[in-house]
């Protein structure tokens, strides 16, 4: 197992490359709440709809204009900066980081069932959806109420993305490890899934040529580790939508699995096989696959 650059504790990034947002709400805090598994916020495919023991952890921040796309839209890069931020501070709060100090994050799922946008909060729900005794799939449920201004006057309805991340525990020279007693009843607790297996779904064989195209890495995409942090991986997937925009236009899921990480002077190469509805791709270093991506429509139940 290769050490990816978000080298942390479950679902908690110590390596991103943006500066950790200030809570509207004055802090983070766990909180009791309830959910339904037949309300809108289910995660099609998955477990873990709702923390089996009714308690998340909370967290609210402001979305800046730096976090979203021209015509307002929350990006998928800056998603995953919101799910670093909640990480961190729900680590603060958690007190496992000594018992368990490193992780590495293998997938992130980000299911946008209704888009968020500027100016508005994000509000973050962050529980365990299932553990073994080496891994986790951490969920983070976001919604947004929004607000208006005179740059987006109009009013829009709530926003609704729901995460899913696959975390693996490992110890100082990267190797998969069990996690602590204490980490485990942690994460146990809120999930009825302790024999959690990985199963890969980025599944599309890679064409053996294609669409490529050159990726230029820029010194803000690295982290203390000196690898490419996650966040910037999904900079390359609005990169490729961007010429695409039907491709948001209705409820979607992307998914990008990492499979290597890329160091600071690396090559990359994007490959792509693009249809109408969906597009993957693949991330090439050294005509090795780096990590993988794929944005299809969300899956009907």
């Amino acid at each position: 197992m290769t050490l990816h650059d978000n080298m942390s504790t479950p679902g908690m990034s110590t390596s991103h490359t943006s500066t950790s947002r200030t809570s509207t709400s004055g802090g983070s805090e766990i909180v009791r709440g309830s959910t339904s598994p037949d309300s809108p916020g289910h995660l099609p495919g998955m477990r873990g709809d709702s923390p089996l023991d009714g308690e998340y952890f909370h967290a609210e921040y402001r979305i800046r204009t730096g976090d979203v796309a021209p015509s307002m839209r929350l990006r998928l890069d800056a998603v995953a900066r919101y799910l670093q931020d909640i990480a961190n501070d729900n680590l603060d709060a958690s007190g496992v980081a000594d018992a368990d100090p490193f992780w590495i994050v293998r997938r992130t799922v980000i299911d946008v069932h209704s888009p968020i946008s500027w100016p508005g909060a994000v509000h973050l729900q962050r529980w365990c959806g299932g553990v073994s005794t080496r891994w986790a799939n951490m969920r983070v449920r976001m919604t947004a109420h929004h607000d208006t201004n005179p740059f987006n006057p109009d009013p829009r309805p709530a926003g609704l993305i729901e995460t899913e991340a696959f975390w693996i525990n490992v110890n100082d020279k990267g190797m998969p490890s069990r996690i602590s007693d204490a980490g485990f009843s942690l994460l146990a607790k809120s999930t009825d899934e302790h024999r959690l297996r990985w199963s890969p779904m980025n599944t599309t064989p890679m064409p053996e040529s294609g669409d490529d195209r050159p990726h230029t890495l820029r010194a803000t995409d690295f982290d203390p580790f000196d690898h490419m942090n996650n966040a910037a991986y999904w900079q390359i997937a609005e990169d490729e939508v961007t010429g695409r925009p039907h491709l948001l236009d209705r409820p979607f899921r992307a998914v990008i699995e990492y499979l290597r990480p890329i160091p600071q002077g690396s090559s990359v190469t994007v490959r792509r096989d693009h249809s109408d509805d969906r597009v993957a791709m693949w991330m090439l270093l050294d005509g090795q696959v780096a990590a993988t991506m794929a944005l299809s429509p969300l899956p009907v139940e």
